[in-house]
Order: structure tokens, then C-alpha cells, then sequence
């Protein structure tokens, strides 16, 4: 397990609290991670920083397994995996200053 797809536990609360009442917007199915699926996870990723995967039935990796594939091809990291579902974040520079996550300092 790579400590770097995860965050520290101040910023990972944070995010947790904001992810509490997101829908999943990616799911990973029989097929596994695809081309589609990460094509759809990067659009996602990019438009909203914070996002809910649900693993559904079928899918041939285990939750720990697919949280951190997706994080690494999408240059995300991991703030909860819980169940069948998991947040992932990444910062987009690019976003106006009123539609990013702020994320508080790295320190627990």
C-alpha cells in the first residue's frame, strides 16, 4: 500500500465530510478499469476535484485493489475507502478560486 495515494488524516476528514453526501458518479463493473471508465473518472476528477467510485458486483479487483489502480492512473489520491465505495481527490489548478476544495494543511 503507497502512503502517497493516500492523504493525512486532517486532510482525509475533511474530504470525508465533503464526499458524505455525493453520489457516485464512476462505477467499476465486470470490465473491470477501462479506457472508458478512466476517461470518464479524469472528466470527472477535473471537474469537480472530489469524487464517489462504487465498485459493483462483478468487478474483478477488491476494493483496496481498485481504489489505489484508479488513483495511480489518475494521478488522484485516496480519502476513504468504506464498503463498496470510495472517494477519490485530486487538486485542479485550473478551476476558479470559488469552485476549489480547500484542503487543510497536511498536518494531523
Amino acid at each position: 500500500m503507497s502512503k502517497t495515494l493516500y492523504l493525512t488524516g486532517k486532510q482525509g476528514r475533511h474530504l470525508r465530510g465533503l464526499g458524505h453526501h455525493l453520489s457516485p458518479l464512476v462505477m467499476i463493473g465486470k470490465e473491470g478499469v477501462t479506457d472508458n471508465l478512466t476517461a470518464a473518472l479524469e472528466e470527472v476528477l477535473a471537474a469537480h476535484e472530489l469524487v464517489k467510485v462504487k465498485i459493483q458486483d462483478g468487478c474483478p479487483y477488491g476494493r483496496e485493489e481498485a481504489a489505489e489502480l484508479l488513483a495511480k492512473k489518475s494521478r488522484s489520491r485516496i480519502a476513504q475507502i468504506i464498503g463498496k465505495t470510495f472517494l477519490l481527490f485530486r487538486e485542479n489548478k485550473e478551476l476558479k478560486e470559488d469552485k476549489k476544495i480547500k484542503l487543510p494543511s497536511g498536518k494531523k
